[in-house]
Formats: C-alpha cells, sequence, structure tokens
C-alpha cells in the first residue's frame, strides 16, 4: 500500500516552535511528510497547491482554513488538523461541505500558561520589570512598596483548565480565589463562584480566561473597568478580542486600575498591541503563554495521533465534524479499514 502524505503548514519558525523535531520524526513514521516550501503563512490559494496529494493537513494557528480553501482543496485531502485548540479561522461548514475531517488539539498548556499568570502577577505586585528596565538603562530605581500575593485576592473570569490550575497556584500561594464562569457549577470548595461584578469589585487580581466567543466580545469594556479597584490589576492570558483595549487603556490613564499584563491582544497572531505594550503600567509578553517544550508538544502530539487513527481507519480524537466527513469514510473504506462501532 503507498505511503500517505501528509503536509505540514509551519514556517520554519512556528515548525521549530510550536511543533518540534520529535513530532515531525513520529508523523515521518507514519507518512510522507511535506513540509511548507515556501518559508510564510500560506494563503487559501498557496495552500491549495502544495498540499497537493497529501490526504492530511496539519496546520499551525496561522494558517487559516477560509471557505476559499475547502471550496478548491485538492479532491485527495482527507482531514485539516489543526494544531491548537482555537478553530476559529477555520471554516468547519464549508469543509463539512466538502466532506473534509477537521480536528483540533487538545489543552495541554494548562500549567504553562497558569505558571506564566503567576509570574506576571508578582511582576506587576513587586514592579520587576519595572526596576530591572531602570537598571539596565544606567538608572537607579526607587525602592517602592509592594503587594504580596498571600492574603490577596485573585478573580478567575472563565474555570477551564487554566483557571482550575491557576486557582491551585493561588491557593498554595495563601490566595483567596473567586471565579466567574456562567457555564458551570463550580464544585471546589476552596473557590467561591461569583458574579462578574463582585469579582469585579473584590478581586486584588483580575485573570482573564474566558473563552473567545461572539457573546465575549469585549467583555472587559469600561464598565467592567470601572468596577475594579484602583489597586487592582488586569491580566489577559486568554484572547485580545476580550477586551476593548481603548477602555482598557482609558482605565490606565485615569488610574482607575493599577497595572496590566498582557499575553495576547489585537496585533497579528494575538499579540500585544504596541501601543499597551509600550506602557509603564503593563507588562507584555509575545503570546509565550503555551511556549514551553512539554506544552507545544502535547498538541504536536495530539495531531501526530490524530494522524495515525486516520490512517488506521479509525475516528480520531478530538474531530468537530466527523458525521461530515464524507472523504474520511471514503479513505477508511478504500483502505480497507472500519472503525469499530460506537458505544
Amino acid at each position: 500500500m503507498t505511503k500517505p502524505r501528509i503536509f505540514l503548514a509551519h514556517t520554519p519558525a512556528m515548525l521549530a516552535g510550536y511543533y518540534g523535531p520529535r513530532a515531525v520524526a513520529a508523523l515521518r513514521d507514519i507518512a510522507e511528510v511535506v513540509v511548507n516550501p515556501t518559508g510564510e503563512h500560506l494563503d487559501a490559494d498557496a495552500l491549495a497547491v502544495h498540499a497537493s496529494g497529501c490526504a492530511i493537513i496539519v496546520s499551525d494557528r496561522m494558517t487559516p482554513g477560509p471557505a476559499s480553501f475547502f471550496d478548491q482543496a485538492p479532491e485527495d485531502l482527507v482531514a485539516f488538523l489543526r494544531c491548537a485548540v482555537d478553530i476559529r479561522n477555520v471554516d468547519v461548514e464549508a469543509a463539512s461541505r466538502r466532506g473534509i475531517l477537521v480536528t483540533r488539539a487538545t489543552p495541554g498548556f494548562a500549567a504553562s500558561v497558569a505558571e506564566l499568570g503567576i509570574g506576571m502577577m508578582i511582576d506587576l505586585a513587586r514592579g520587576v520589570s519595572a526596576a530591572a528596565g531602570s537598571y539596565r538603562s544606567g538608572g537607579a530605581p526607587a525602592a517602592r512598596m509592594g503587594r504580596q500575593l498571600q492574603g490577596s485576592s485573585m478573580g478567575i473570569i472563565g474555570y477551564g483548565v487554566i483557571g482550575q490550575h491557576l486557582a491551585m497556584l493561588a491557593r498554595a500561594f495563601g490566595m483567596t480565589v473567586l471565579a466567574y464562569d456562567p457555564h458551570k457549577t463550580i464544585a471546589d470548595t476552596d473557590v467561591r463562584q461569583v458574579p462578574l461584578e463582585r469579582l469585579l469589585g473584590e478581586a486584588d487580581f483580575v485573570v482573564c480566561l474566558a473563552v473567545a466567543t461572539p457573546e465575549t466580545e469585549n467583555l472587559m469594556n469600561a464598565a467592567a473597568f470601572a468596577r475594579m479597584r484602583p489597586h487592582a490589576y488586569f491580566i489577559n492570558l486568554a484572547r485580545g478580542n476580550l477586551v476593548d483595549e481603548p477602555a482598557l487603556a482609558a482605565a490606565l490613564d485615569a488610574k482607575h486600575i493599577a497595572g496590566a499584563a498582557l499575553d495576547v491582544g489585537r496585533a497579528p497572531d494575538q499579540m500585544p498591541t504596541a501601543e499597551l505594550a509600550s506602557r509603564a503600567d503593563v507588562v507584555a509578553t509575545p503570546h509565550i503563554g503555551g511556549l514551553t517544550p512539554s506544552a507545544v508538544e502535547h498538541q504536536a502530539f495530539d495531531t501526530v495521533e490524530q494522524a495515525r487513527a486516520i490512517f488506521a481507519g479509525l475516528d480520531p480524537q478530538n474531530a468537530v465534524n466527523l458525521e461530515a466527513a464524507a472523504r474520511f469514510a471514503r479513505f477508511r473504506q478504500s483502505r480497507g479499514s472500519e472503525s469499530p462501532p460506537s458505544t
């Protein structure tokens, strides 16, 4: 049987930083791997051309899957595997119309993102970046009073896997943990589930971890920042479109909040915007929350196992449109395999 082909859409930088050599080697064990030869992120037309002859595309978060791609996708394309949790730039409906399977990765970055959040809180509360920057520029920063985490309160907006891990770390620091999540009932008795308005009004550190949906667009707006305490800090580890950035800038200008830390924003690839990142009262990092070897490999190996399952004729984990994946059904039949009956 001819060895199937997989197209890796990652640029060299994304391949090295967000996939890794071990995962590439694992893919090569099960298929012929074609790596994006351009060194650039591919648009719909280029992706269709370069993925010709491949049964599977593994895409990084910067490679979209719009309707214009799926409408011209090579006939032998069976599946589009996203090496990320976020598939908002993948048109699943268009893929389904063409019978192409779409999958996503699982969030293996809970510890990585949560630890960054703790680091950002300490940085904000103790002025670490500001002092270090002053020393590096030849200055002598003044010693200023800080805030310790023990005895402070953290408010977590969105109590998913990252929020749960962050709550565990916060409790280890001796913090009171408040959480707002309208989609679940929190069973952890050490976490106080409260309405958003109360969380904003009581927390010393407000950490945004909500899922980005049309309903949560600009969740943190002028009214939300106005409810926060003047000494409180805002940390965004989720998605840039959850925050009304002019409202955040205005809240900082008016000293309605004490500072902010941002790992995400509305710049390309969810990076913090320069206008906010350059402020003295903001600590910003370039979307590195999940950028640790273990977190990156977790998602990369999700796609490896999905590809392995597809080539074995089995339903892959975390498929989002399996019932509409007619090409996968035909592919499975052509390879003489059938998935086990559903239980």
